[in-house]
């Protein structure tokens, strides 16, 4: 049974709502044949993406890069499992404050370096809250999931 990893970091209420609408979406009824697996980047490790078949990254914008939190298990886990998962498909969203354009960049440079492949382009939350995000990033847990039962990812 293929597996999602989701590796969000939630800090707040608001996050871990994100985090929580990932998770739901993924689940989705109509998909039964994906295992999502739920951590946060402080638990995950390269044992776990050399476990799944796809990635979904959860951040929040902390001083225009991504979370502390996020780095730490991207350091942990880069060299483990570069040769490894070469491939990997992975998406991205991001709890901006302000535009999350450096959060983005962040990330996408490490990922090119891992030579994962983006199935879609990051998903950048903006500004102030909207209840919106929490739909936004339950699509994008589906669609992954969806990619992933279908044998499309």
């Amino acid at each position: 049974m293929p597996r999602l990893l989701i590796v969000a970091h939630a800090p707040s209420p608001n996050t871990q709502r994100l985090r929580e609408a990932a998770a739901r979406g993924a689940r989705h009824p109509d998909i039964e044949a994906v295992e999502v697996v739920v951590k946060p980047p402080l638990e995950a490790g390269p044992e776990d993406v050399r476990a799944c078949d796809a990635i979904l990254l959860g951040t929040t914008e902390n001083l225009g890069y991504m979370s502390g939190a996020l780095k730490d298990f991207f350091d942990r886990s880069y060299y483990p499992v570069l040769e490894e998962q070469q491939g990997l498909p992975c998406a991205l969203y991001v709890r901006a404050g302000h535009d999350g354009t450096g959060t983005r960049r962040a990330v996408e440079s490490i990922v090119a370096g891992l030579r994962w492949k983006w199935v879609q382009a990051p998903l950048l939350l903006r500004g102030e809250w909207q209840e919106a995000f929490v739909d936004r990033v339950e699509e994008l847990g589906m669609a992954m999931a969806a990619g992933l039962d279908a044998g499309i990812l």
